[in-house]
């Protein structure tokens, strides 16, 4: 068993500028996206964003903007499910 190498976040969030993401919250909601911009407190600003509640999609928002403390994670959405959504 190999243990994870941790990542300093700052450069895997610029990596993700421009790219497809999910980004998970705290109580559970998920927002697919493309990541706009990071600022120096990590707030994430997506554009196309879909909202997912309990796997369901519960509608586009657009624009929107994540304050840092109410994320749980964020990765590449390259890495969906077989469904192709929000594949790069």
């Amino acid at each position: 068993m190999t243990a994870a190498m941790p990542i300093n976040p700052k450069p895997f969030l610029n990596s993700l500028t421009g790219k497809a993401v999910l980004v998970k919250l705290k109580w559970g909601h998920e927002y697919k996206g493309y990541l706009v911009s990071v600022d120096g407190y990590m707030n994430l600003q997506l554009a196309n964003t879909e909202e997912h509640i309990g796997g369901n999609c519960t509608g586009n928002l657009g624009e929107v903007l994540i304050r840092c403390n109410n994320v749980l994670y964020i990765r590449g959405a390259e890495d969906e499910d077989e469904e192709g959504e929000m594949k790069d």
